[in-house]
């Protein structure tokens, strides 16, 4: 499989464009709004549709880590829509001395919207500790405080940092990332984490180590696992039940802040930050397969400098992207979310 070029990405250079295709075929419209842009930083999305409505969740602080002073106490903001146009802050959570990040929304098996949170804590601008948070909503408007997880001893470490969680037949699932390497727990309430195994992917000090993952399902069962490593490829992780024996693919490309959906047919589609662009950094999806494979075809949304970290949910025939940008928000990281037809990636 050949590295994907520029010269054959779809590209969306505006905030409101369409794609041709080919003879015969009819336009196809995409449609990129900026949903959030009051603070000087907003990053590190998550997509979730809960009771009829729809949630975005985001970190906001005065940049991607420290501030002026050098402290770093990132707040989680969370959005909320009735159409997905108008969308209004239903939630602003901080934790005191604490840099909030990377919230992810999913909802539990017992009808509770749960925001997983990594906790980081510095001290002179080094990080001292990680601490896994999380949170409830049960009506979409309030949100209990933000409380430390709970790690089984055997596996626990002080800088666990679980960045998804994926529920499956009633069971969350997220993988633990510290020091080099990747620990699959799974969890029954959101709350406590006992250890299911310890992955072992390739890596090395040139590929770089395992670090964010997003866990999702296949239609026989299996779980498959993207897995961002830096500064080397990605990897696609596949395991049957009970989820111990791992087969890793290595992906043609980088990709940072992956998250990825399964599609009905067993393709995948899958969103992340791409450097394949010289002097550009973007937010990209590709099509995908379960061999590790990437088509060459691929979807470049507006976006550039600091930016990525999609969440992505379908909504009918089309395919929601939210998405953070620091190009076309006067060089301050914002919120936009794309809708762009599931037909792209067929």
């Amino acid at each position: 499989m050949r590295k994907p070029h520029l010269a054959i990405a779809i590209l969306f250079a505006a905030l409101a464009a369409c794609c041709s295709r080919p003879a015969g075929e009819t336009v196809t419209t995409v449609t990129v709004q900026k949903i959030y842009d009051e603070g000087t930083h907003a990053a590190f999305t998550s997509l979730a549709r809960y009771k009829g409505k729809y949630y975005c969740s985001f970190r906001e602080g005065w940049s991607h880590v420290f501030d002026e002073e050098g402290n770093a106490e990132g707040r989680v903001k969370i959005l909320c829509s009735k159409d997905g146009n108008r969308w209004n802050v239903v939630a602003d959570i901080g934790l005191d001395s604490t840099d909030l990040r990377d919230p992810k929304l999913t909802v539990t098996p017992d009808g509770r919207l749960m925001v997983t949170i990594g906790g980081s804590v510095y001290r002179n601008r080094s990080l001292v500790r990680t601490e896994p948070q999380v949170c409830f909503s049960s009506d979409g408007k309030n949100f209990s405080a933000p409380v430390p997880v709970r790690i089984d001893s055997a596996v626990r470490g002080t800088h666990d940092w679980i960045w998804r969680v994926t529920w499956h037949e009633g069971t969350g699932y997220g993988i633990s990332y510290r020091n080099g390497e990747a620990i699959l727990l799974k969890t029954l309430d959101g709350i406590g984490y006992e250890g299911v195994c310890r992955l072992s992917p390739p890596s090395d000090e040139k590929e770089g180590f395992p670090n964010e993952a997003t866990i999702r399902f296949l239609p026989d069962g299996r779980m498959a696992v993207l897995l961002r490593r830096d500064p080397g490829k990605a990897l696609l992780g596949l395991a049957a039940p009970p989820f111990r024996e791992w087969d890793w693919k290595e992906e043609p490309l980088h990709i940072g802040g992956p998250d990825f959906l399964v599609r009905d047919d067993g393709s995948l589609i899958i969103g992340g930050r791409s450097f394949a662009h010289p002097g550009h950094v973007k937010t990209v999806l590709y099509k995908g397969t379960v061999d590790g494979d990437l088509d060459e075809r691929y979807v470049l949304l507006p976006s550039g400098g600091d930016t990525s970290y999609p969440g992505m949910i379908v909504e009918g025939d089309r395919l929601w992207v939210s998405y953070y940008s620091s190009e076309g928000s006067g060089g301050k990281a914002a919120i936009f979310l794309a809708k762009l037809p599931l037909s792209l990636f067929d």
